[in-house]
């Protein structure tokens, strides 16, 4: 019985240690966080009025020393193509951090052993990505079946405006309002993007990723040349409709390959979420014992939640490779 009182004694302390220290840095974090931004802002605005004399950027986010690189730029890219421009990637970093750190001091608290508070943690602090990969994908999807009338449009743009004013062709492009909803954003983007000073290469670079295949990529390059060198490209572009008139029947089987695939993913979640509807259906007070009151229920739906979301993240993959 000492003994038995010893080790759970033991277990106790060591999940109140584990939730102690998610806690703390979950307030570190925080604070932090809250202090970047701040000190961004009035940054920003001192610079904007003219009474700040510093001219370099404010470089005292969180993640900034170590993000730099090519998951920094990935992910302000992804951001950008899907419309989130307004939320930078330390802002998107930091939300991970603390979403993580959050489902850690509650698994902690809630959860059975010091591995399940650390996989929860985990899979919270991924869902941020997950989330946005989501997104980016799904709006992939919608934009590249409006792939091609998209460039046919530009095409006559480029006739209309000139053949070497690409800038120009975009322009009027985006003024017509003729392509589909998610082509209309993108050239949108890009337009803007252009239009205000942004460096052509990453703005070509996240007008390719809004689409997410190899015809936006060859688009992408004849943009580039036509922006660097000035140089006529109406026999590319329409050298680029016709191959991608021939492919087109074979674009939309891979399209709906894709859609099966995501509704696919969406399977085991399904049928988790029937199966625990059934139970509590059937027996509600048996069911609440098992699932909810007993630590052992939470840590064996927490289990079968992440093999979903390993599977979900698995599907999502396999639809990028496969776009």
């Amino acid at each position: 019985m000492a003994g038995a009182k010893g080790v759970g004694g033991a277990v106790l302390s060591a999940k109140t240690a584990v939730l102690c220290l998610a806690l703390f840095a979950l307030l570190y974090v925080s604070v932090h966080a809250g202090l970047t931004a701040l000190w961004e802002r009035v940054a920003l605005r001192r610079r904007l009025s003219g009474r700040s004399r510093e001219r370099r950027p404010v470089e005292m986010g969180l993640f900034q020393p170590v993000m730099r690189g090519k998951v920094y730029i990935r992910v302000a890219d992804t951001l950008a193509a899907v419309g989130w421009e307004r939320l930078a990637p330390e802002s998107f970093f930091a939300l991970s951090a603390l979403l993580g750190l959050a489902g850690v001091a509650g698994g902690a608290w809630l959860l059975e052993g010091t591995l399940s508070a650390l996989l929860l943690g985990l899979m919270l602090a991924l869902a941020p990505f997950v989330l946005l990969w989501m997104r980016l994908t799904g709006r992939q999807l919608s934009a590249q079946l409006d792939f091609l009338p998209a460039v046919e449009q530009f095409y006559q743009s480029c006739l209309v405006t000139g053949r070497c004013h690409v800038r120009a062709a975009l322009q009027k492009t985006v003024e017509a309002r003729r392509l589909p909803g998610a082509a209309q954003a993108a050239f949108e983007q890009l337009s803007r993007n252009l239009s205000v000073g942004e460096d052509e290469e990453t703005s070509v670079r996240r007008f390719c990723l809004a689409f997410g295949h190899a015809w936006a990529d060859y688009f992408g390059n004849i943009l580039r040349v036509a922006l660097a060198e000035g140089n006529d490209v109406t026999a590319n572009l329409r050298e680029l409709i016709g191959d991608m008139r021939q492919a087109q029947l074979a674009q939309q089987r891979e399209w709906h390959r894709l859609l099966e695939i995501r509704l696919a993913n969406f399977t085991p979640a399904l049928f988790l979420a029937l199966f625990v509807f059934i139970n509590f259906r059937m027996n509600y007070d048996a069911s609440y014992q098992a699932y909810v009151a007993d630590p052992h229920g939470r840590t064996m739906l927490l289990h079968a939640m992440a093999l979903i979301f390993g599977s979900f993240v698995m599907g999502l993959y396999l639809s990028r490779r496969r776009m």
